[in-house]
């Protein structure tokens, strides 16, 4: 005898599990979870952690140096004695915080000396080193 087709449909239906009442459970879990979890404080002290300090900008320092025939070299450029002053002046503009480091050869003159100490002076630098060897 041939079986109707609504015979077979309700059995299949019958057979079928319901996933309904199981999807129900896991979304009232789900929001079970979320609401606890909100809740829970986690135990510990409160640590205060110190701040990280800026670095301090370098401190260049414009070399001066003063050959054995008594020329005058700033950043290897050869220098006229009057023009000391302005370039010290540029170079302490681009560096304000930094000074001046003079380094002259025994056999040069003291004259020379002098003029590059007066030029940084006037050009606002009384941070001034004379660098010298050790023997």
């Amino acid at each position: 005898m041939p079986r109707d087709i609504t015979t077979v449909d309700t059995e299949e239906r019958e057979n079928e599990i319901n996933l309904t009442p199981m999807l129900d459970v896991v979304f009232i879990m789900l929001i079970f979870f979320i609401v606890t979890a909100s809740f829970i404080k986690e135990s510990g002290i409160d640590v205060n952690k110190p701040e990280v300090a800026k670095p301090e900008p370098e401190k260049v320092s414009i070399l001066v140096a003063i050959d054995e025939h008594s020329d005058i070299w700033i950043e290897g450029r050869l220098i006229d004695p009057r023009a000391v002053r302005a370039n010290i002046e540029r170079l302490r503009a681009e560096n304000p915080e930094g000074s001046v480091v003079i380094q002259a050869d025994e056999r040069s003159f003291n004259n020379t000396l002098v003029q590059v100490m007066d030029g940084a002076r006037q050009a606002g630098v009384y941070n001034i080193s004379l660098a010298a060897n050790r023997r």
